[in-house]
Parts: structure tokens; sequence; C-alpha cells
């Protein structure tokens, strides 16, 4: 090579100048639309339902509606969605003991567990459900 040639090609625009094939398809078909579909069991309506249902506020027996904020400081938890105030208070003293540093020698491993429970517990005694 010369020169020339060397250093045109050590430059960081070394390659750039080549021009590249197009994208195609390929001849690949496109692919097919949902009306061609035939669902028998109706698998993709009944998933497309429950993602629907889970952005429904969920409702105790107590007629207390719980948002999804809720629904998920109680499966923080590990409570049932009828859980009392009484019950709330129990669980968190559970897990406050069974995740704080202090009751397990110093170790900090469950110091984001710890976090979570007692954000969980802090949302939900102020929610309406438990009032």
């Amino acid at each position: 090579m010369s020169r020339e040639e060397i250093e045109d090609a050590q430059t960081p625009f070394a390659g750039w100048a080549t021009e590249t094939r197009a994208f195609t398809r390929g001849g690949v078909d496109s692919p097919p639309k949902w009306s061609d579909f035939h669902d028998p069991l109706d698998a993709i309506s009944t998933r497309f339902r429950a993602r629907q249902d889970a952005k429904i506020p969920k409702e105790r027996t107590d007629g207390k509606r719980l948002s999804d904020e809720d629904s998920k400081a109680l499966d923080v938890l590990k409570l049932d969605i009828n859980a009392d105030r009484r019950a709330l208070r129990q669980r968190y003293t559970e897990l406050v003991r069974q995740y704080h540093p202090d009751h397990n020698g110093g170790d900090r491993a469950h110091e984001k567990a710890l976090q979570s429970v007692v954000e969980a517990y802090q949302r939900l005694r102020v929610s309406v459900a438990f009032k």
C-alpha cells in the first residue's frame, strides 16, 4: 500500500464511504392480521381481559376499594385483600422483626426487603381501606 492508502485506511471514517445494501423483506410475506386468527379457547381475549381487570381497583368484602398501589403493598406484606388493620399491624411487626439487622446479627442483606415492608406499611396505614 502506498502512504496515502495507509492513511486513508487508518482514518476514523474508513469503510464508511462504501454503500450498503438496502434493507428489504427479502420476499417474506407480511405478518397475518389479528382478524385472520380464530381463537376457539379465547386465549388472546382472556389474557387481554386479565390485564384490564388488573387495572381496575380491587374491592374488599367490606366494600372499600383498593388502588393498584395498595394491592402491591398488600402483596409485599403477603396479606389477603380482606385483611383488617390489626392483621396489617401484626404482619408488619413480624416482617420487621424478620428483616431488621438487629435481629439478624447485624446482617444488612435484607435491607431492601425491610425498606419495601416499611414503605408498604406506611402506604396501607393511611389508606382508606384500613381506616
